[in-house]
């Protein structure tokens, strides 16, 4: 087997000869678990959801005619044109205007109406009385309210006031369901634990003739992936004849794509298994997301010949190519071959960008390697990329991990300073480190800074904190704070998980 270093010569070597790139695979924006990158996030960014983008296309043409037709125009004077595109803008963002303002009352009055049904009130008959304007807009509005309103106590209530909504506006004249739509309700069927219905919701897709698409998939996977399901969704839809699979090569790439985004690494080997018995050839997604599994499984030597094979038959490596090898040699604290495959990447023409920096930082600082770290943020402005709020939280985490509190907080103060908005895991790696230097009072005054910049804590925040003011005997204080998350009615479902602590 290869070393790091070694494997970066030859990724060098191997590569130079090739002028074209694959296109690129994902957004330049990555995630953090805990603080930390995530390599998956990157693979996981090809395909934005179109379920909760309930905004109109602002490059959206018009659909009512002008006053006037374009050949008077042409005749028109100058200030005569400008006056009729003065007018015929300013009617089309009115009617826009109107048309949004409309969705959103109707939106609203239908959630005011479904929250009230129970016995001794027909939901349905009111919904009918009300005389809301059902259209997709509206459909969509009223679906998105009900999954963010979903929570551990109120889930089958919401799953029923989704679907009674579902079978209301399917039934209304001039509206039709789409494909999107049904996602939405099978997320919320999801969230609500009702898979059964989620799964028949699926085939009533199928048989009213709608495809199923990778979003399907997704929603199906991540749900089936926690009971257990996961290798039946996957023998489902690889034999199914209406999977829609776009914007992927085949079927097997939208399995395989899905697949990652949840960690199913056992799984995904046996996919690529089925792939090439039924005659598909890998290209370079195949072949990503292929490497990342082997690497994450330790399977280095077959994450070498991989890498090996996908020169053979013909393929560059692309902008997330890189970007995983360099989380490989971040990893395994290889910081100047590190430096070659950067310098490489120019000479080849891609330019290094934030995700590929922040993803070498979080390797190296993953690895000790502070000062390799500092070196590459520095590096980072020079070649003219900004470090944004990831960059900025993987530092402070690494410094965190390592004892260096003053440095965290100097990390911190920069951020701010130009400008880049600490996130939850940015306040979670700082509370954290303010607790380890048994700061407590400052921890606690992080945590009432954090809410006042509108920046809402998760779970992770709060049990950090609780986790150790209680290590260190302050009981009464950790008390005060899962009371202060009680009275704001948050998480109050994960209460439990906080031993010894009892309600009042």
């Amino acid at each position: 087997m290869y070393s790091l270093s070694q494997l970066c010569q030859r990724v060098v070597m191997r590569f130079s000869c090739f002028c074209g790139f694959s296109r690129s695979l994902c957004s330049q924006n990555g995630g953090i678990d805990d603080g930390f990158i995530s390599i998956e996030e990157y693979l996981s960014g090809i395909e934005k959801s179109p379920e909760l983008d309930f905004s109109l296309d602002e490059n959206e043409k018009p659909t009512n005619d002008p006053p006037s037709s374009s050949e008077n125009m042409k005749n028109d004077s100058p200030g005569e044109s400008a006056n009729f595109e003065g007018y015929y803008s300013q009617q089309n963002f009115s009617s826009r205007r109107n048309f949004l303002e409309e969705a959103r009352v109707d939106a609203k009055i239908a959630l005011a109406i479904l929250q009230e049904d129970g016995p001794g009130f027909d939901a349905k008959s009111a919904l009918d009385e009300s005389e809301i304007r059902v259209s997709g807009l509206v459909v969509r509005q009223v679906l998105v309210g009900i999954l963010k309103m979903i929570n551990y106590t109120n889930k089958n209530r919401c799953a029923k006031m989704g679907y009674k909504f579902f079978v209301w506006s399917g039934q209304q004249e001039n509206y039709c369901h789409t494909v999107n739509t049904y996602h939405l309700i099978m997320k919320i069927f999801a969230e609500s634990e009702e898979y059964k219905t989620m799964w028949r919701l699926v085939d009533e897709m199928t048989e009213k003739g709608f495809p199923t698409t990778a979003r399907t998939f997704n929603i199906l996977i991540c749900t089936c992936g926690e009971a257990g399901l996961a290798r039946k969704v996957v023998e489902r839809f690889i034999k199914s004849k209406t999977f829609n699979y776009r914007p992927f090569k085949h079927s097997f790439n939208a399995i395989l794509h899905s697949l990652l985004a949840v960690h199913q690494y056992r799984l995904i080997e046996w996919v690529y298994q089925q792939m090439l018995a039924d005659g598909h050839a890998p290209d370079v997604l195949t072949y990503n997301i292929l490497m990342c599994t082997k690497y994450r499984l330790g399977k280095l030597d077959e994450f070498h010949r991989l890498l090996d094979e996908m020169g053979r038959d013909g393929f560059s490596p692309d902008l997330h190519t890189f970007n995983i090898l360099l989380h490989v040699l971040g990893k395994g604290d290889k910081p100047l071959a590190a430096l070659n495959l950067l310098n490489h990447m120019k000479e080849v023409g891609l330019e290094p960008s934030v995700l590929h920096f922040t993803t070498l930082i979080d390797g190296l600082s993953r690895a000790g390697n502070l000062d390799a770290c500092k070196y590459f943020f520095d590096e980072m402005d020079k070649h003219g990329c900004m470090p944004d709020v990831v960059s900025y939280t993987v530092m402070i985490t690494g410094y965190i991990v390592a004892g260096d509190l003053e440095k965290a907080r100097g990390m911190f103060s920069e951020m701010i300073t130009r400008g880049r908005i600490p996130n939850v895991f940015t306040y979670n790696s700082m509370i954290r480190g303010l607790c380890m230097a048994g700061k407590f009072e400052d921890a606690c005054l992080m945590l009432e800074e954090m809410e006042s910049r509108g920046c809402n804590p998760n779970f992770l925040v709060y049990s950090t904190l609780v986790s150790y003011l209680r290590n260190a005997g302050k009981l009464s204080q950790a008390h005060e704070v899962i009371r202060n998350m009680v009275e704001k009615g948050q998480y109050v479902h994960l209460v439990s998980k906080f031993k010894r602590y009892r309600r009042c």
